[in-house]
């Protein structure tokens, strides 16, 4: 489901159209949500019986999850990926036969997949990706039902999106509740109250998509009570997951100051992190931090990529800085340019 960044950018502010106004004394409700998560009390690990081997005398306390309803079970792997499907279909006979829609499912996910970018050694058919895709989602993937969705919502049919969304939601696969929170926000009108439901569950599970749409829903606080603090930190384990716009606003929340304590290095630190993942404004924002610091070369460098990835302004500070380059300089700064790759990131 393309979604560019939500808000849309109309406030002209360094962040990503978020207020930068401090707003304090407010505390979410939803702090109450994030209690401190203490490890069980009993460390010994979980050991599942088989019924397919013969059970041994020290076996006698083990956990027989043989009789868990099949509603039950396929309800808890809907998410699964084929490789943990495989795994939990090991423990008994049982549960290898409850398990058998869901790995056929995977088989449906993967041509879907084949299908819908065009690899494999198969042509790009949309249609059959979609109904690849709708067959897995019949047999209880949660995978399958959120693939379906996005071409359903690229086709135009949203009310049909939503729906698989719901239900992988409710089957508790981050991905759909993101995306039907995404859908929430997207609405007319909005029901923010709703999509950050939903976002706090995905976050919880560490969808970093989610914990960034979640900390941008608490900063700027549209029916939804604000609470910078907390978007921060959601900003923060987002961008330590590999979010590169988490990236690019926790290094801004330092540099200001909003919801942290300013720290100089900590934003000139995801600034870089953000700005080596291809963010154009951050390699913006670091390229004027070194020509401030006199590295020149290094300064260009970034300004160059910035200006490529359609930053403007960075194309004025670039050429000042060229015209006291030597032209094996500049020659230098354009090959390094040229060569450039972006680190890898969740995006």
């Amino acid at each position: 489901m393309k979604q560019r960044t939500w808000p849309g950018r109309s406030d002209g502010s360094r962040f990503l159209a978020l207020s930068l106004s401090k707003i304090k004394g407010l505390k979410s409700k939803e702090e109450a949500k994030m209690p401190n998560r203490k490890p069980p009390s009993s460390s010994r690990p979980i050991r599942f019986t088989s019924r397919w081997s013969s059970p041994s005398p020290s076996s006698s306390d083990d956990h027989d999850f043989s009789g868990l309803p099949y509603d039950v079970l396929t309800k808890i792997a809907a998410s699964f990926s084929l490789q943990n499907l495989r795994a939990a279909s090991l423990v008994c006979k049982a549960w290898s036969e409850a398990l058998k829609p869901l790995r056929e499912a995977m088989l449906f996910l993967r041509w879907g997949k084949r299908f819908k970018h065009g690899y494999g050694g198969v042509r790009k058919n949309l249609d059959k990706a979609l109904d690849s895709f709708l067959k897995g989602a019949a047999r209880g993937s949660a995978l399958a039902m959120v693939d379906a969705g996005l071409i359903y919502w690229e086709l135009g049919h949203k009310d049909k999106a939503i729906a698989l969304y719901h239900k992988a939601a409710e089957l508790g696969d981050p991905a759909g509740q993101c995306n039907l929170a995404i859908s929430f926000l997207n609405a007319e009108p909005p029901n923010r109250n709703e999509a950050v439901k939903w976002l706090y569950q995905a976050s919880f599970a560490g969808h970093v998509r989610s914990q960034y749409q979640l900390a941008l829903c608490l900063h700027q606080g549209q029916d939804v009570n604000c609470n910078i603090q907390e978007a921060a930190r959601w900003y923060l384990k987002a961008a330590e997951g590999g979010y590169v716009r988490a990236m690019y606003n926790i290094s801004l929340c330092y540099s200001f100051g909003e919801g942290l304590v300013h720290n100089h290095r900590q934003a000139r630190k995801w600034m870089k992190r953000a700005a080596d993942r291809g963010h154009n404004k951050a390699q913006f924002e670091h390229g004027l931090a070194l020509f401030s610091e006199g590295e020149m070369m290094r300064a260009v460098v970034y300004l160059e990529l910035a200006t490529r990835a359609g930053e403007r302004a960075a194309a004025h500070v670039k050429n000042v800085i060229l015209q006291q380059l030597s032209a094996t300089s500049r020659d230098r700064v354009m090959l390094l340019a040229d060569n450039w790759r972006a680190l890898p990131s969740s995006r």
